[in-house]
């Protein structure tokens, strides 16, 4: 028996502290190994984009895996290959994360924002919604 679900969420998380831990070379890393590790939960990545402080990621999450463990593998992981690679244990995520889903329709536009996060804040230009972490509250 197949399943067919076609679900499509934007997740964002911040470092721990907010801290501005992510610079060019944990985004080169972030971007090389997250993609791997969805495809290896059977996901699908659409994109990443990053601040200085926090990860934007699009992806489809198969229904055999809850949001939360999904997000937690991800965590998890990048930040032991990042603190093993360059770190030295002190890099961290915060504990929560954000997440919305949204129609297929609006891929292309959520896509663009993503990969536009150091314009869209060095300008300013933020779509609330798509900024929320767990750690804000309202």
């Amino acid at each position: 028996m197949h399943n067919y679900s076609q679900l499509f969420y934007h997740f964002i998380w911040s470092t721990k502290n907010r801290e501005f831990l992510i610079t060019q070379e944990v985004e080169d890393i972030l971007l090389h190994y997250i993609p791997i590790k969805i495809e290896k939960m059977s996901g699908i990545y659409y994109r990443a984009g990053m601040a200085k402080n926090h990860i934007h990621l699009i992806a489809t999450v198969p229904p055999s895996i809850s949001l939360s463990s999904f997000v937690q593998e991800i965590k998890g992981g990048s930040a032991h290959l990042i603190n093993k690679s360059i770190l030295n244990g002190y890099f961290n995520w915060q504990g929560g994360y954000g997440v919305i889903s949204f129609n297929k329709k609006l891929l292309p536009s959520i896509k663009n924002y993503v990969a536009n996060q150091k314009q869209h804040h060095q300008n300013d230009n933020l779509i609330n919604v798509l900024e929320k972490t767990s750690d804000e509250s309202g």
